[in-house]
């Protein structure tokens, strides 16, 4: 029986493109475990996920590495995936005994820890990263092209959140925005300005229909939410403070109807639950809607355009002209209150 390690330590929206990768596994090898290490602040991804057995997380502090050691141990993995290369992790699967380890690349320490590769051939020819994530999948015998990620929410926690908007004073008649101006340097973002002259332009374009605009990022400034508090508009709502952590926001979003956000964790979130999406994109490779665009057949992928880019970024890319390299208008073309 396939006992399969996923690993993958770094951010949210990365956390998200393994989903694909239990699933598939579970579905060949029905009867496998499958078992992921992550970060604690992005577990909650991969809660109350049938396709995941055990979730085991890691703080990345000196003190706690034996102790993830111990835990890989006591599971007698067959097979390690090491999706986000990092030299602590790979010495945690050498340690831990499994037997089967693949990493990325060749980097030195999956070397001397005797490591099998999957190359990424320097992104040549560029795919979604989820697609790149199921290459390590597809080495111990997965045979898919299904790579749409997925985040499950119980029927408790649907009751959760709509309780939670009808504590906001909204119910499910409305039609639910979450405008989301936060990436955390991610991903080239729209300024707040220009989220602001967004806000703006939906109020004007939609004056008189039932929905709400709910505001979500942590990283909101005390001068924009003045701002947006300055419209006096009941239909905006602030609801960042009401949310205390990554699972009540997985929540949360899973009760909306439209997510705006640049190419950044919430809207990987937002994909998973099948949520319908206008993603805002840069052109540069690494931030492209080909390799993190969102995969719901729902959403929308708004891309700088690459002859813009030409003319207005440095070649470098030091100098980013991203903030007006989509339009307002565009953004708001795709936004269809009445479904």
């Amino acid at each position: 029986m396939k006992r399969v390690l996923i690993v993958r330590t770094d951010r949210i929206g990365d956390v998200v493109m393994i989903t694909p990768m239990a699933r598939e596994i579970k579905r060949t090898f029905p009867d496998s475990f499958v078992a992921t290490l992550t970060n604690p602040n992005t577990s909650a991804i991969l809660e109350n996920n049938p396709y995941v057995d055990k979730i085991i997380t890691d703080d990345l502090k000196k003190e706690s590495f034996r102790d993830v050691v111990r835990e890989i141990k006591k599971y007698k993995f067959t097979d390690g995936l090491l999706v986000f290369p990092t030299a602590r992790a790979a010495y945690q699967m050498f340690l831990g005994r499994i037997k089967n380890r693949i990493g990325v690349g060749r980097i030195l320490y999956e070397v001397i820890t005797l490591m099998k590769s999957v190359s990424r051939n320097n992104y040549i020819p560029l795919r979604h990263e989820a697609d790149y994530c199921m290459d390590m999948a597809r080495k111990i015998g997965i045979a898919t092209d299904n790579i749409q990620p997925e985040i499950f929410i119980t029927d408790e926690e649907k009751k959760w959140t709509e309780n939670f908007y009808r504590d906001c004073g909204i119910d499910k008649s409305t039609y639910r925005i979450i405008i989301h101006t936060g990436s955390k340097n991610s991903a080239p973002n729209w300024s707040e300005r220009k989220y602001f002259s967004l806000t703006e332009k939906i109020l004007k374009t939609f004056p008189a229909e039932n929905y709400a605009l709910l505001f979500t990022a942590l990283e909101m400034t005390d001068e924009f939410k003045a701002k947006i508090k300055s419209l006096n508009d009941k239909r905006i709502i602030d609801i960042s403070n009401r949310i205390k952590d990554l699972r009540e926001l997985i929540k949360v979003i899973s009760g909306t109807d439209l997510m705006i956000c640049s190419s950044t964790g919430p809207i990987h979130i937002a994909d998973a639950l099948d949520i319908r999406c206008i993603g805002i994109h840069c052109n540069r490779p690494m931030n492209c809607v080909k390799y993190w665009g969102v995969l719901n057949k729902k959403s929308v992928n708004l891309e700088v355009p690459k002859k813009y880019c030409e003319i207005n970024c440095s070649e470098d890319k030091k100098i980013c002209r991203f903030e007006d390299g989509i339009s307002i208008d565009e953004v708001t073309e795709y936004i269809n209150i009445n479904k």
